[in-house]
């Protein structure tokens, strides 16, 4: 079968009229970057914010030629809001952070289920999830992605009804951590099924593209898939949803915090002045977007030998406590480095999971429990709704 590249696919767009009736979507700036990986082809058609819902015939329209062409397997169109959409005849669009909040991203609405209250801030909630946690870091390998899975095991412990979120779409780490292959199965329209393992029900991108597979997305697609892998996946009902963001402080973790109603940030730091340095980075964003920010956790924050048991504090120790009771933020715990803790997280057998009863299962489930009492508990909200093919 053919290859099918991204000129034949802005070749076929040319037949889809753009709001005007005039042009074509193309000659309107309307596409993205294509991205094609495996037969399936990704893209966002960008609009203005207010006119999301009244556009989405011509995402679908978009959607239609595109699966029609010969050598396409599957496609998914995403309609994104943006400033720049004012050549799409329309009102120019308000500021991204006011003008994404106020509108579902995708102009999809779910009549079948209860809307969820819109916050005061204008962020509107995800049906079905109560509340939602983002896990965050300023800087890579510092054991964000091991932190998030743990703590939502903890959570899960604690009993309570758990989801997490791989929200880094260029390095999704979720499918390794969490032991699970394969690609989601899909219900009727755009909604997708989570994965599940250990109780956990799973989203990621890594689910959806190939692990070789590089993201070379831009600014507004990446936007566009967070959002639908938040809005357009059949959560169901959630206590709470960990979303594990990428390190640093780039355009998706500004998506999140834009956008979604956060309950709350947990940061992670290892003890190091120069981790802490980057953890104040992110810090100060949750701050900046009014988003609470938990408390942070050490992570590798002694080492625990193997054979004798004897703790040594190879990185330093203490420098995520001091900052925390310096910036007036709770300190949530300090996670050792084990042996078992790479171990497990390279197998994919999460330690509060393989080893619920150990000594670092039951800090990871003293972490959960003190970020839910800060959460406090939020009501849940009724059921929701991503189609990938």
């Amino acid at each position: 079968m053919t290859e099918v590249t991204k000129e034949q696919v802005l070749e076929t767009l040319k037949t889809v009229r753009g709001p005007d009736l005039e042009h074509n979507i193309v000659e309107l700036g309307m596409v993205s970057d294509v991205f094609i990986s495996d037969g399936k082809v990704y893209f966002s058609i960008t609009v203005p914010a207010e006119r999301a819902k009244e556009l989405e015939p011509l995402r679908q329209a978009a959607e239609r030629v595109i699966k029609e062409m010969p050598g396409v397997k599957g496609a998914l169109v995403a309609l994104t809001a943006d400033k720049k959409a004012a050549s799409a005849s329309a009102p120019a669009a308000r500021p991204a952070a006011a003008s994404h909040a106020g509108h579902d991203h995708h102009g999809h609405s779910h009549s079948h289920a209860p809307q969820a209250q819109q916050p005061r801030s204008g962020k509107i909630g995800v049906p079905g999830i109560g509340a939602i946690i983002a896990v965050a870091s300023g800087k890579g390998g510092v054991g964000k992605s091991t932190t998030a899975v743990n703590l939502a095991l903890g959570l899960l412990a604690n009993g309570l009804k758990v989801g997490i979120l791989d929200a880094d779409i260029y390095g999704p780490s979720m499918p390794r951590l969490l032991k699970i292959s394969g690609r989601p199965t899909q219900l009727d329209g755009r909604i997708i099924n989570p994965m599940e393992n250990y109780g956990l029900k799973v989203m990621s991108m890594g689910f959806l593209v190939d692990e070789e597979t590089a993201m070379i997305w831009r600014g507004p697609m990446v936007q566009s898939a967070l959002m639908q892998m938040l809005r357009e996946v059949a959560w169901g009902d959630l206590d709470v949803l960990v979303v594990d963001m990428p390190p640093g402080t780039g355009d998706a973790q500004l998506t999140m915090a834009q956008q979604v109603p956060l309950a709350g940030a947990v940061i992670v730091s290892t003890p190091q002045d120069l981790a802490l340095i980057d953890a104040r980075k992110g810090l100060n964003m949750f701050r900046k977007v009014e988003v609470p920010v938990l408390g942070i956790v050490e992570n590798m924050s002694y080492f625990i030998a193997p054979d004798t048991g004897t703790r040594y504090d190879i990185f330093g120790h203490g420098g995520a406590r001091k900052e925390a009771e310096r910036i007036g933020v709770p300190f949530l715990g300090e996670v050792p480095l084990t042996m078992n803790i790479r171990e497990t997280s390279d197998a994919g057998t999460p330690l509060v999971a393989s080893e619920p009863n150990g000594i670092v299962a039951g800090i990871y489930k003293e972490i959960a429990a003190k970020v839910w009492a800060e959460v406090g508990g939020q009501p849940q909200r009724a059921a929701p709704a991503i189609v990938f093919e």
